[in-house]
């Protein structure tokens, strides 16, 4: 069972001194601050499976959150316990998480711990972290705070997190496989039956079956991920032939397949895809939604005891990893479970696919899994994982840029005929790298200068919105945006 941690509810800051990378300092000034908090997605589906915490296209219920701040127009200086973030309301709805491969945020088996309030340092003025839906519908409210250790002054931003609510667009996909669950390979000689029916349910953030697709257009991608039994098997729906790929037009929420097995025993890996942008993937596949199921194929049933079949298991940090473990024996279908020792951001589901984006560590892992036959027989296994590659950075950031991407990011006022400085900076990245600046103008520059520092400063001699692009590139990333600065003034329409 995995623990609830609580952290402390509110952070104090102490007078700091380090400056945050990737951008400016703020130095001695002694102007306010102020906070922003956004969402990567403000709406999630119920998890009324459990599914943990987890990154990318593989952990639909976990959305990651951004927190910023500013002291007048520069990020505040960096240190540890800056922010004090937590839900206020809502919390039998979701946790919060920071899936950041600490041990201290982890528990003894390796499973990143839940928590209502969490404490986060500063890099550049930000941070990042995680929340997590939980199988109870309702509205969370997250909130952050700062304090200005000049004078004690506590500045709070928040955003809610809708949890179950009736969108209408994909949230999850859950396949099941009709009885008895399993594949007898093709030549098999005990006449175990080479071919089952899937069904493959698409549902909305509220767990309901999503509405038909606009014109019958095919909303489901299923995909025979390669694997040594995935040698001559085949998906076939309604007219479409046995191939390896198939796009599937679902009625009331079910897309309806069949499997066929080629010759070889060991584990079917199949991948259910749809588009949450618009519940279309024959226009590309712009918000996947994702899940993995492995259906194992056998020789022969109750002729061998159970057993777990080695595997060598390697995966890269920050890289979608998915891997299907086999066992052999006993009566199938097998049911697995994780019993501790996975990186952080890797999972197994009861179908025995261990799947996600590792964020952990370098090196070996032991990995304590079971699995459990149709008997009720279980067995257990360690399996040794190595992750390589360095823990991946949090992505780059505009520092400020709170808003859509296709939204201008709106910067501080200017005066007209009155002197006027900001400091771009960036959250995220490699702040070891200098972030490096460009400007797309396409009007006048209104008196403003634009430098490859990230500073903007002149006197602006022009009332109105002026707009333009800016682009940073830090190490390998970038990130481009577009901005705009409204000049202001007594003399101003």
């Amino acid at each position: 069972m995995r623990k609830l941690g609580l952290a402390l509810g509110f952070a104090v800051a102490a007078l700091v001194t380090a400056c945050g990378g990737g951008g400016g300092s703020p130095g001695d000034t002694h102007e306010a601050y102020s906070i922003t908090l956004r969402a990567d997605k403000k709406q999630l589906p119920i998890n009324i499976q459990h599914y943990p915490a987890g990154i990318g296209a593989y952990a639909p219920y976990t959305t990651t959150l951004y927190v910023e701040a500013r002291e007048g127009s520069r990020p505040i200086q960096g240190g540890e316990e800056i922010f004090a973030c937590n839900i206020v309301q809502g919390f039998e709805s979701g946790a919060l998480y920071y899936l950041d491969g600490d041990e201290d945020h982890e528990d003894d088996d390796g499973n990143p711990l839940a928590y209502r309030s969490v404490v986060l340092g500063s890099n550049a003025g930000a941070a990042t972290f995680h929340f997590h839906a939980s199988n109870k519908a309702g509205t969370a409210r997250v909130m952050c705070s700062v304090t200005n250790p000049r004078d004690n002054q506590v500045s709070s931003a928040a955003v809610d997190i809708v949890v179950g609510a009736s969108t209408g667009m994909p949230a999850s996909v859950n396949a099941i496989a009709q009885q008895p669950g399993y594949l007898g390979s093709q030549f098999n000689p005990n006449s175990i039956r080479n071919n089952v029916g899937i069904q493959a349910f698409v549902m909305d953030d509220a767990n309901q079956p999503i509405p038909n697709p606009a014109g019958g257009a095919p909303n489901l991608q299923v995909r025979i991920v390669p694997t040594a039994a995935s040698e001559g098997a085949r998906i076939m729906a309604g007219s479409q032939p046995y191939i390896n790929l198939l796009h599937i037009s679902t009625n009331g929420g079910v897309g309806l397949l069949s499997l066929s097995s080629g010759p070889n025993k060991g584990v079917i890996l199949l991948e259910f895809m749809t588009d949450r942008y618009d519940n279309n993937v024959s226009n590309g596949i712009q918000d996947p939604v994702v899940q993995l199921m492995a259906v194992p194929v056998v020789d022969a049933v109750a002729q061998t005891p159970l057993t777990i079949a080695d595997a060598e298991l390697s995966a890269t940090n920050g890289v979608p990893y998915a891997y299907a473990l086999q066992a052999e024996g006993g009566v199938p279908p097998y049911t697995w479970t994780a019993l501790g020792g996975l990186p952080s951001g890797l999972t197994l589901n009861p179908s025995g696919v261990i799947s996600g984006t590792p964020k952990a560590p370098a090196g070996d892992y032991t990995v304590a899994v079971q699995v459990t036959d149709a008997t009720g027989k279980p067995v257990t296994a360690n399996l040794t994982l190595t992750l390589g590659g360095a823990m991946p950075l949090d992505p780059l950031a505009i520092v400020g840029c709170t808003g859509a991407i296709n939204e201008p990011c709106k910067l501080p006022e200017a005066e007209k005929d009155e002197p006027y400085t900001y400091i771009l900076s960036t959250s995220g990245g490699d702040s070891a790298q200098v972030p490096a600046w460009t400007f797309t103008l396409p009007g006048p520059t209104n008196g403003l200068t634009f430098a490859d520092t990230g500073i903007i400063h002149g006197t602006p001699t022009a009332c109105g919105v002026h707009t333009f692009v800016a682009s940073v590139k830090q190490g390998t990333l970038t990130v481009t945006r577009q901005m705009s600065i409204e000049v202001v003034g007594t003399t101003c329409p």
